[in-house]
């Protein structure tokens, strides 16, 4: 079961089936989707967010194999405003986008503590790993600042294409030094 969690500024909902309707109106800008994994659906479809939820968010989350949450700011806790995910994935354990009006405020930053918390100390998993882009220097400057470190670099597929991938990782012994 996939608990709500809270930072200072951010409620951390689970995701629902309701969800769908915010996430497929908010969620398929380029600013967004560009590195994330190919195989997500670019032109993302008029049904992309329903499916996502109900045929592979909420069956995971039941499974217990992955966790899924809204991010909704405290001022508007209506409003979904991005999704952070865990998941039992090899090399792929977290991910998350956020709308672009609320990036570079520190909002990820604070989603992705919390989440790796829940990671660590209430899941009692030993490692966290997390692919991405190269070119995508906002998440490396997140799990940098986040003490995880580069541990692989290769070739991927996302939607803008094949680039340089990165594999960035953290332990729990790690997490737990640095809070």
């Amino acid at each position: 079961m996939t608990p709500a969690l809270e930072t200072a500024r951010l409620y951390l909902k689970p995701l629902c089936t309701e969800d769908a309707v915010q996430i497929q109106q908010v969620y398929p800008r380029w600013e967004i989707v560009r590195y994330l994994a190919a195989r997500v659906p670019w032109p993302f479809p008029d049904d992309g967010a329903f499916h996502f939820v109900n045929k592979v968010a909420l069956p995971a989350s039941e499974n217990g194999t992955a966790w899924y949450w809204t991010l909704r700011r405290k001022e508007a806790p209506d409003v979904l405003t991005g999704l952070i995910c865990l998941s039992d994935e090899p090399d792929n354990n977290r991910g998350f986008w956020l709308v672009p009006e609320w990036q570079r405020k520190g909002y990820m930053t604070e989603a992705t503590r919390v989440v790796t918390d829940f990671w660590f100390n209430t899941l009692g998993r030993e490692v966290l790993r997390a692919p991405k882009a190269n070119v995508n220097y906002a998440s490396k400057k997140i799990s940098a600042s986040a003490g995880m470190r580069l541990v692989h670099t290769s070739k991927a597929h996302y939607i803008a294409g094949e680039l340089d991938s990165e594999l960035w990782e953290i332990t729990r012994d790690e997490w737990n030094r640095l809070c």
